[in-house]
């Protein structure tokens, strides 16, 4: 349902962005011109026509970048500031793609003045765009346009968080005409008396009298009610009638229904990170931005090797045994920050504060997590991410399975050198549970932007470990 309009939506601002990307590009050309000395000279030097095919073919490179990072998809409670670093995103993954092109197409020479000007004009203007246009939308709402009544049949948690849902996405236009109340006649304390509008056997009833455009299915099986029935009295009354299982609580808000030889399979947890051209897409930004980290990186890596080898004795770095992707063990490669050890007492102890066992620059590289800027190479090799869930030891993973519901969910993607639990502060002696729920969001809503967003949080927010010992 929120699929149908949202594809209405899609198309608007899709038309939108094309305006504004060729329009933006057209301004970054305006100013290319007037910051000349000689604005005739600069004219007569060029071939505008060609100008004008890579102003159009960039607008439409553009929307493809927007696609890529999935900008379309319906946000609730999306504020400017995200949208913002989302266009800003679609429109640098489009810049590299152009600019490649120009790389190896010498045909025609390009100011480069042009293309700099279009990156820092496109994100404002497309972005002032959709905060206009949402803006516009949501007045138009607000006065009754092209608004669609909604009949819920049930008032359990199904219904309700259905209710919570249409209030978030009310730029789509569904208004709530009222709760219908089941067999059992159930009224939960979260459900407003007044919302109720009668009970199950006034069904036909309440459908002539408040003439709804769709009604909604929910009522659990402690509720009762009839679907075949509900289904006979929309399709006479000529109603849109959508279902939500009661067993929908054990569905989460990523999962998905697939059609098999024309049978309906619900997967009740969809990881997108797993799809086909998701794990290419991820995979390809990992090597690249691991390969970059690591030749920028490489002179700080031989000053802390220097350093770890001149205050202790051992080797510099520490390998460890950690559980990543489908439960696997791998060695995770990190600086040594602690003096040897026995490997029982490496696998099985947590650190804790003042711990003897750190050395002096051990407690500096820990608190900067430069000790684990290492596991660069564990992302090269393919048994680590940049972002995903931190991997735990197996003797805790074990530990953890045990007393925490879900954390074996985790293990779904790859493990991550920094992640969402990381960027909400829940590092060291903090709570596994707030962990858990940071690191299943993360896997079920990831996306490139998703990913881009925590590295670019991950210095103001999680390098600085306040619970690293």
């Amino acid at each position: 349902m929120l699929k149908e309009r949202s594809q209405s939506f899609k198309l608007l601002f899709v038309s939108l962005d094309l305006f504004w990307a060729i329009t933006s590009f057209g301004l970054a050309f305006i100013v290319r011109y007037l910051s000349e000395e000689n604005p005739a000279l600069f004219l007569s030097t060029i071939d505008i026509q060609s100008y004008i095919i890579l102003g159009i073919v960039l607008g439409i490179t553009q929307i493809l970048g927007f696609l890529s990072i999935d900008l379309y998809h319906p946000r609730p409670g999306l504020i400017f500031s995200d949208e913002f670093l989302a266009i800003t995103s679609g429109v640098f993954i489009n810049l590299v793609f152009i600019l490649a092109v120009l790389f190896f197409f010498r045909g025609e020479s390009f100011s480069r003045l042009i293309i700099t000007f279009y990156a820092i004009i496109a994100p404002i203007t497309i972005s002032i765009a959709h905060f206009i246009l949402r803006g516009i939308l949501r007045n138009l709402r607000k006065k009754g346009y092209n608004l669609r009544s909604v009949v819920i049949l049930g008032t359990g948690k199904n219904a309700l968080g259905f209710q919570e849902s249409i209030k978030k996405h009310s730029i789509y236009g569904y208004v709530i005409a009222g709760f219908v109340i089941g067999k059992k006649n159930l009224l939960p304390k979260a459900v407003d008396p007044k919302m109720v509008i009668g009970k199950w056997k006034e069904f036909e009833n309440i459908l002539n009298e408040t003439k709804p455009d769709l009604v909604i299915y929910a009522f659990s099986l402690e509720e009762g009610g009839n679907l075949k029935d509900a289904i006979d009295l929309c399709d006479y009354y000529g109603i849109d009638l959508k279902v939500i299982p009661s067993y929908e609580e054990f569905i989460t808000a990523r999962g998905r229904v697939e059609v098999m030889e024309g049978i309906p399979v619900i997967s009740i947890r969809n990881i997108p990170i797993r799809l086909g051209y998701n794990r290419v897409i991820k995979r390809v930004f990992d090597v690249i931005f691991s390969s970059v980290f690591i030749l920028l990186f490489s002179p700080f890596y031989i000053a802390m090797a220097i350093l770890i080898k001149l205050t202790s004795r051992g080797p510099v770095f520490h390998k460890q045994e950690r559980v990543g992707l489908d439960n696997k063990s791998f060695q995770m490669l990190k600086f040594r920050t602690m003096l040897v050890q026995e490997k029982k007492d490496s696998d099985t102890k947590w650190t804790t504060p003042n711990d003897p066992r750190v050395t002096k620059i051990g407690g500096i590289l820990r608190k900067l997590s430069l000790d684990e800027t290492p596991q660069f190479f564990n992302v090269l090799m393919g048994s680590m991410s940049v972002v995903g869930p931190r991997p735990e030891r197996p003797y805790f993973v074990e530990q953890f399975q045990l007393k925490h519901r879900h954390y074996m969910r985790r293990h779904a993607v790859k493990a991550g050198i920094t992640g969402w639990a990381q960027i909400q502060g829940l590092r060291g002696d903090t709570s596994i549970d707030d962990r858990i729920e940071a690191d299943i969001y993360y896997i079920e809503n990831w996306s490139l932007l998703f990913d881009i967003k925590i590295i670019i949080l991950t210095p103001l927010k999680g390098v600085f470990n306040k619970n690293a010992y």
